[in-house]
């Protein structure tokens, strides 16, 4: 397999001795961090996922199995293993085996299904696929092995607490296979090496490759450990997905790199959480905003116990003002803060534990120490304080470019050095930002993104879909729903439940993208180009009572 080249040019990596000096980088590494919590206390709990626990001192030995299992199977530096698990403490060993090994690590969300996996394992040239062998009433091993049909590139298939059939290893036989005392995992990765990518599920039909080194995918967590004053007596509830930017940074980077303790739940269901965080006295967490609405109205103070908990960092979506207050008189001593970030720029704003109720609930935060951001009207001009424009970043936490599309990465750039993140917003007179809407046609449910496009390129080859556009309606609880508004061909009419098998069956599209309402239309409202005004599609149905057939 051939290691991912960046050029020693890239307009990031130009930066590298710039950011070192000032100290957002440094020569560290994933796996130093765990070394040296293990030698310090190899008995300090680390892992728990409601099915095992590991301290710091077994998860590194287990880790040293695995790489070397792994290396067994032919992984070489810059090599790259994708990983398809929910919150479970297994999902940690891979990244610490690939970090050991100098692989590249690839976290597929676990919602995706054959067409995107594929999709990813293809076009990132991936040599491994470790997956579950069924979660959720899914098989994921079975998808796994016709993604290995497909993809014959593909060198190996890991399963996870399943049956290891179809040519795939066991991860129980790979993590126990005996280490020798000594052994070497061969060439240190570099903290400017590529180190992870995250697919991003923006505006293409496809999603794009996002390549971050250890440097920059790094940065955020460090600054957050900082910010939020984490550190080793800390316990930190993870019901974000870990494979998504969120749950990747705040629940596996920054608890690692602090020393801390992670309780980890795979399905989030309210009163479960509940019982973890009083169990495991969960001292911090992060998740979408809905997560929040769905615990405080779970939380019986008779029964469970967040007096630990000391912040609720959300990102995602915008946190209603009621919210933040009813958090706040809930849980007196935990603050809500709001944030703002991507797979491209993982974190760049945060609102911090000392802001108001007010500040929190009216703005996605301030940037972070180190992080410069700017809004650019349409004429590619500083917007003053208050005016909306698109926001543009530039700062240690930024990808170094989208694999294997050199185009999308220039296009990415202004002349400046500035990243087009596609977004809109407006800042402040004290550089807190507000998100407020976006350049790029993304509907964001419960805090995952949905291309429309894709969406709609999948409804069309529906034969009684003539045309079609998706968008997003608001949504209470999640943010925002799909809605597919359908012009039938001829008189033929289809139901929203047979489009939604059609997607997930046919098409073999995620569930989380698949629409929630339909409505049938003549035509669309078009531009004077000819593009459909789909924001006259969002006023038409926001708040009017779905009409579409089910």
């Amino acid at each position: 397999m051939t290691s991912i080249s960046v050029d020693p040019s890239n307009d990031q990596l130009s930066r590298a001795a710039d950011y070192r000096a000032r100290g957002y980088w440094d020569d560290g590494f994933l796996t130093d961090y765990v070394d040296r919590w293990a030698e310090e206390d190899p008995d300090h709990p680390y892992l728990s996922d409601g099915t095992s626990r590991l301290s710091y001192g077994e998860f590194r030995q287990q880790a040293r199995s695995l790489a070397a299992s792994l290396r067994g199977l032919g992984v070489r530096p810059g090599d790259r293993v994708a990983v398809q698990l929910p919150n479970w403490n297994e999902y940690f060993l891979v990244y610490a085996a690939c970090s050991s090994l100098a692989a590249v690590m690839i976290p597929v969300v676990g919602v995706y299904r054959e067409s995107e996996v594929r999709y990813i394992v293809e076009s990132s040239g991936a040599v491994g696929l470790v997956t579950p062998g069924a979660f959720r009433g899914f098989d994921h091993a079975a998808m796994a092995a016709d993604v290995g049909r497909a993809v014959p590139s593909l060198a190996f298939r890991v399963v996870v607490r399943g049956e290891a059939t179809q040519g795939a290893v066991s991860f129980a036989d790979l993590v126990a296979a005996p280490v020798e005392d000594g052994w070497d995992p061969g060439r240190r990765a570099s903290a400017d090496d590529p180190h992870l990518i995250l697919f991003s599920s923006g505006t293409e039909a496809r999603p794009k490759a996002c390549l971050h080194t250890w440097s920059t995918s790094s940065f955020l967590p460090k600054q957050a450990v900082a910010a939020l004053g984490m550190g080793r007596d800390d316990v930190m509830f993870m019901p974000a997905p870990v494979t998504h930017a969120l749950g990747m940074t705040l629940g596996v980077m920054a608890p690692t790199i602090a020393g801390a303790a992670v309780e980890l739940i795979d399905v989030f269901e309210p009163t479960a959480a509940l019982e973890q965080i009083t169990r495991g006295g969960c001292t911090g967490t992060a998740s979408p905003a809905p997560f929040i609405r769905l615990l405080l109205d779970a939380y019986d103070p008779a029964v469970h116990d967040m007096s630990r908990l000391r912040f609720w960092l959300s990102a995602g979506a915008p946190i209603p003002k009621t919210l933040v207050e009813e958090a706040a008189a809930t849980i007196p001593g935990c603050r809500v803060v709001s944030a703002y970030g991507s797979s491209e720029v993982m974190m760049a704003t945060v609102c911090r534990p000392g802001d108001s109720v007010d500040r929190v609930a009216s703005s996605d935060g301030a940037p972070v120490d180190g992080v410069e951001l700017r809004i650019v009207d349409q004429d590619e001009n500083e917007a003053a304080v208050g005016v909306e424009g698109e926001i543009r970043y530039r700062g240690p936490g930024r990808i170094l470019e989208y694999l294997g599309r050199p185009d999308l990465t220039a296009a990415a750039l202004d002349a400046d050095g500035w990243w087009r993140t596609g977004d809109l917003g407006r800042m402040d007179d004290e550089g807190y930002l507000r998100v407020t809407g976006r350049l790029k046609d993304i509907i964001i449910r419960g805090g995952f993104n949905i291309s429309a496009r894709e969406v709609e390129e999948a409804l069309l080859e529906h034969p009684a879909v003539a045309n079609v556009a998706v968008v997003g309606l608001p949504d209470e609880r999640l943010g925002e729903r799909a809605c597919a508004v359908v012009v039938p061909r001829g008189d033929q009419r289809v139901t929203l439940a047979e489009l939604r098998t059609f997607l997930a069956d046919k098409r073999k599209i995620a569930t989380w993208k698949v629409p929630e309402r339909i409505e049938f239309v003549d035509g669309f409202p078009l531009t004077a180009t000819g593009k459909v005004q789909k924001f006259a599609l969002r006023d038409r149905y926001r708040g009017v009572a779905d009409g579409g057939t089910s």
